[in-house]
């Protein structure tokens, strides 16, 4: 796989699980990376304590990283959970958590945070979970604007309810809440994911290229690293470039060894963002 010239970054929700999570974007800046993400680091706590958090963002400002991303609460993304603001009984949850994660932005200079949807519960029509959607969505979008950062919005696979399956449903959500009035809400184009749910990658590229505000990667099957499944991520990240996107891709795949072995198709000279 070549790297073309895009800039690269690390989630450690998902890589460096070997070590505990305030250790690893210490460990990414030693394998040579300068900025990473992270899904929301209390996977129970909308509002975590003031000292959880300072915890959190003197981790990053310690190893000398940049957290270019962080999701909103989503509740426990390794359950039951896939995002909480579509649904009506956890909607002030998702609130609550606005001001705590775009303050964590606003300390450690982030521009993007990704709004899980949620998935759909018996006790609420589809309608209803899709007006509160677009309305705490748009809450998102101010709240995050005040830093000039962007709210994205992404399509999901897996056995789990989740109603944005497409690129077609990721975008058709972010145009509603830009018809709302909210202009910094974009597409998060995980390649994983579309590939996971047949979608047809090389169209979504080509439809929606200019709704992509963050790309992330791993293979397909298996969601390891690029190169340990069948996906043609090379020709996938060579379109979204050549469309002009010029934003981060994140990494954001379960190892198939460790998180360091996994990490050799990506030449250590192209780990730095600022390479």
């Amino acid at each position: 796989m070549t790297t073309h010239g895009l800039r690269y970054l690390v989630n450690c929700s998902i890589l460096f699980t070997e070590l505990p999570l305030l250790e690893r974007p210490a460990a990414a800046k030693a394998a040579g990376f300068d900025t990473v993400e992270f899904w929301w680091p209390w996977p129970d706590q909308p509002v975590p304590a003031d000292a959880d958090v300072d915890a959190f963002v003197e981790a990053v400002e310690d190893a000398g990283v940049q957290l270019a991303g962080l999701n909103f609460f989503a509740g426990d993304l390794a359950g039951p959970d896939c995002g909480v603001l579509s649904i009506p009984a956890r909607s002030q949850q998702f609130r609550d958590n606005l001001e705590v994660t775009v303050g964590i932005g606003e300390r450690l200079g982030t521009k993007a945070f990704n709004a899980l949807y949620g998935n759909r519960v018996a006790e609420s029509a589809p309608e209803e979970q899709d007006e509160l959607a677009v309305e705490n969505l748009a809450l998102a979008a101010k709240a995050a604007d005040r830093l000039g950062a962007t709210v994205l919005v992404e399509a999901v696979s897996g056995p789990k309810p989740y109603p944005l399956r497409t690129a077609d449903d990721a975008v058709a959500v972010v145009e509603k809440v830009r018809r709302s009035g909210a202009g910094n809400v974009g597409f998060l184009c995980d390649l994983f994911h579309l590939a996971n749910n047949g979608d047809d990658i090389d169209a979504a590229i080509r439809t929606h290229a200019k709704d992509i505000a963050h790309v992330q990667v791993a293979d397909y099957p298996g969601r390891g690293e690029p190169g340990s499944g069948q996906l043609d991520l090379d020709g996938y990240l060579a379109a979204i470039e050549a469309s002009g996107y010029d934003g981060y891709v994140g990494l954001e795949y379960k190892p198939t060894t460790t998180t360091e072995e996994s990490l050799t198709w990506l030449p250590r000279e192209r780990r730095s963002a600022g390479h």
